[in-house]
């Protein structure tokens, strides 16, 4: 299920960071400026709300890492999450079976970016769409989704990411188009 929250800036920071457990407290202010602050610790408690609506859990999860970065719960192993934050939204995706998730802000739209993470086809696509910006950010999203869903992450070759997986996305755009978020679950084959 696929929960995303804008309000960013609708919370007392420091009452926020008393709030969540002393390892999300610890990673949050790591970060040097206060928004990256602010979306670690929204993107946290967006996790804590989802996992309440879900399955009902309601004390605050500890958090680990699988070897290339992964997240998980290991108080709960069967139960999978994802998380992802930008500017403008923090987005989590909670789950029975493995998920990915990711939300980017919609930003001018650079061939040359382009041309690095797209193959040919996607790259025509995003071309000759009418609004390009849009269009790379949702084939950003999805090949973003898809690694964060596979645990393989950004190092893997984007251009052909799509082509190695069978997999199911939703994807919404948010913020009067200011956003893109794309949820990512493994296909379902039939044996």
């Amino acid at each position: 299920m696929l929960y995303i929250d804008t309000h960013i800036n609708d919370f007392d920071l420091q009452e926020a960071l008393c709030s969540v457990t002393p390892q999300r407290r610890e990673q949050a202010l790591r970060y040097k400026n206060e928004l990256d602050q602010r979306l670690s610790v929204a993107a946290y408690r967006l996790l804590c709300r989802a996992l309440a609506a879900e399955y009902g859990i309601t004390e605050q999860p500890l958090l680990a890492w699988h070897e290339g970065g992964k997240p998980y719960l290991p108080h709960h192993p069967k139960l999978h999450f994802s998380i992802s934050h930008c500017r403008e939204a923090v987005a989590c995706a909670v789950s029975g079976t493995p998920v990915g998730v990711d939300v980017e802000r919609v930003r001018p739209f650079k061939e040359s970016l382009a041309r690095y993470v797209l193959n040919e086809e996607e790259l025509q696509q995003v071309m000759q769409s009418p609004a390009p910006d849009m269009a790379f950010a949702k084939l950003w999203t999805v090949k973003e989704s898809l690694l964060k869903l596979t645990g393989e992450g950004i190092r893997s070759d984007l251009k052909t990411v799509l082509q190695s997986h069978q997999a199911v996305f939703h994807t919404v755009v948010g913020g009067g188009g200011a956003f893109v978020c794309t949820e990512a679950y493994l296909q379902q084959t039939d044996v």
